[in-house]
């Protein structure tokens, strides 16, 4: 390790995360559901299929334009569990609370997370709660797992992935990120802009009832979509090539990441998606995307080319191209 105390750029989906799990964690926890590396993990009870992700969120400010804590959470975990072709079923929820915290706030947090598990179609069925002391904790903590079933035949995973597939971006990038960002710093954006945070479910199933062999899905969240493709190809070995002038990004998010010295390519999204497919079926996967609501601005951003580099490349507006690596340092904390 580079460190030898933990630093806040170690949650932030990096480098620093990636050198955290592959030198910690998986040493001491290693086998073969871990190994994969991806947001769920997937196992078999019988003939059945099954998949089972976690996930704890810590966002600052706990209420942001488009959501709270309380609806993130679930979508978070029901949007890991879709990423590997599950549809979810149950999710547990875990609570950490300050000495401190308003009951109105968690009322209105525990209102919000059982609208957004309604809307996603699942139970919260198990859970419990901690108290600690003020000033061990920053208001609220959640975490949730969630467990889903997986019917489609294909595996969605890097591993599916062969040249020539193309990359598919489920919606506006950075839509998450920026507006956290406004709601904190208080930069005096535009008040539309709100957090894309949805459940990505009902998406998914259109897009895999549309086609026998989508390859690899993954939701953008921390790290964005840079982090994203750049882990997907290290995973697949392939070098993955985009487009920066098919990427949708609002000008709004433009101009907070302008204003703030950041790029769109690594701001947090929560409704926002990857998938990756079969050329020949890259159409009839955006069809199915744009009918959606969550879906309407799918673009094809890019392509899977070579094995053998593993690395994300992409072409600029200006005619050049740069590799896209995972971000190194502290971006923005506290995001998710």
């Amino acid at each position: 390790m580079t460190n030898d105390k933990i630093l806040l750029a170690h949650g932030n989906g990096g480098l620093l995360t990636n050198e955290l799990i592959t030198r910690i964690f998986l040493p001491h926890l290693k086998n073969p559901y871990l190994e994969r590396m991806e947001d769920s993990a997937v196992f078999s009870v019988g003939n059945a299929r099954y998949c089972f992700s976690t996930d704890t969120y810590v966002i600052n400010p706990i209420f942001f334009p488009g959501g709270d804590i309380g609806s993130l959470a679930v979508h978070g975990t029901v949007n890991d569990l879709s990423m590997c072709g599950g549809k979810p079923l149950f999710l547990s929820a875990g609570f950490i609370l300050e000495e401190g915290f308003p009951i109105e706030d968690l009322a209105s947090i525990v209102k919000s997370l059982a609208m957004a598990a309604n809307q996603a179609g699942v139970e919260v069925i198990t859970g419990d709660t901690k108290v600690v002391a003020r000033g061990s904790a920053d208001g609220i903590f959640i975490n949730t797992s969630g467990i889903g079933v997986i019917e489609y035949g294909s595996l969605i995973s890097p591993a599916s992935i062969v040249p020539g597939d193309a990359v598919i971006v489920s919606g506006m990038i950075g839509d998450h990120g920026a507006a956290v960002l406004n709601a904190r710093e208080q930069i005096g954006a535009s008040s539309t802009l709100v957090s894309d945070s949805a459940p990505l479910n009902t998406l998914v199933e259109n897009m895999l009832r549309a086609s026998p062999h989508v390859h690899c899905m993954r939701d953008a969240t921390r790290g964005g979509l840079g982090a994203v493709l750049a882990e997907i190809a290290a995973q697949s070995d392939c070098t993955i090539t985009i487009e920066e002038k098919d990427i949708p990004v609002r000008d709004e998010v433009r101009g907070i990441c302008e204003i703030l010295g950041l790029d769109p390519l690594y701001l947090a999204n929560e409704g926002t998606m990857v998938a990756i497919c079969p050329e020949n079926q890259a159409p009839a996967v955006l069809a199915a995307m744009t009918g959606h609501e969550l879906g309407r601005c799918a673009a094809i951003i890019g392509q899977v080319g070579q094995r053998g580099n593993g690395r994300l490349v992409m072409n600029t507006l200006i005619g050049g191209s740069r590799l896209v690596d995972l971000p190194s340092g502290e971006l923005v904390p506290r995001i998710c």
